[in-house]
């Protein structure tokens, strides 16, 4: 048994979600007669929707707006997540194994609460997740810590006693500004762009409890 918990990132860690971001931004777009490129999506991972819109459209769509295309996407990506449920290669085996070793889990995402719930429903191994914190629930979006210490405070566990996984930089630099070890899966970034990480893996099938443990004791300040 482990007194330690794990924070998964959602997006590109537990759901192999690009295409269906993508295509809800590009649908987005095209209803409201603006462009959203491959290039831009690239640029936008770890941050939240809002954020994504003001920093690409901010001459196109005023403020008080921006809440309602917000919602928009969502719901387009929403449609397409519950279409075909793109679970990531070996998430709920990992889970499973990392809950059966003891460890807390819990999801620390950027994305709106209705996200979290659909995946939580969706993913096969979802009950086993404790906790979960979502973009609406911390004021400042990676690369702050905010959601992965909120999770480790609702997971009741030290945050050095955590590790995370993730997908994108922003996240990595996250999890080391909340003293926890950073977890990068390639993918959605490329294994020099996710260099900063305490352990780089290609597939979450390289991960098991032992070498999570073994990590967040490497890791842990002495």
């Amino acid at each position: 048994m482990t007194d330690g918990g794990v924070i998964f990132d959602m997006d590109g860690v537990l759901v192999d979600s690009y295409r269906a971001h993508f295509e809800s931004w590009r649908r987005l777009g095209r209803k409201h007669g603006v462009e959203f490129s491959e290039e831009q999506f690239a640029a936008t991972f770890g941050k939240t929707s809002r954020e994504i819109i003001r920093q690409f459209w901010s001459g196109v769509v005023p403020d008080r707006e921006i809440p309602q295309w917000d919602a928009e996407k969502e719901a387009f990506y929403r449609e397409a997540l519950q279409a075909d449920f793109p679970e990531m290669d070996g998430a709920s085996e990992l889970l499973e194994r990392l809950n059966e070793a003891g460890f807390a889990l819990a999801i620390g995402s950027s994305g709106p609460p209705e996200n979290v719930a659909v995946v939580l429903k969706c993913l096969p191994a979802g009950k086993l997740i404790r906790a979960a914190v979502n973009g609406h629930d911390v004021r400042h979006g990676k690369p702050a810590p905010d959601v992965f210490l909120k999770a480790a405070e609702k997971l009741a566990i030290a945050p050095a006693n955590c590790a995370v996984v993730e997908d994108a930089p922003v996240g990595i630099e996250a999890a080391h500004r909340a003293g926890m070890a950073g977890v990068a899966i390639t993918g959605t970034a490329t294994r020099e762009q996710l260099a900063s990480a305490d352990l780089v893996v290609n597939s979450l099938r390289e991960l098991d409890p032992q070498i999570l443990a073994g990590l967040i004791a490497s890791t842990r300040p002495r």
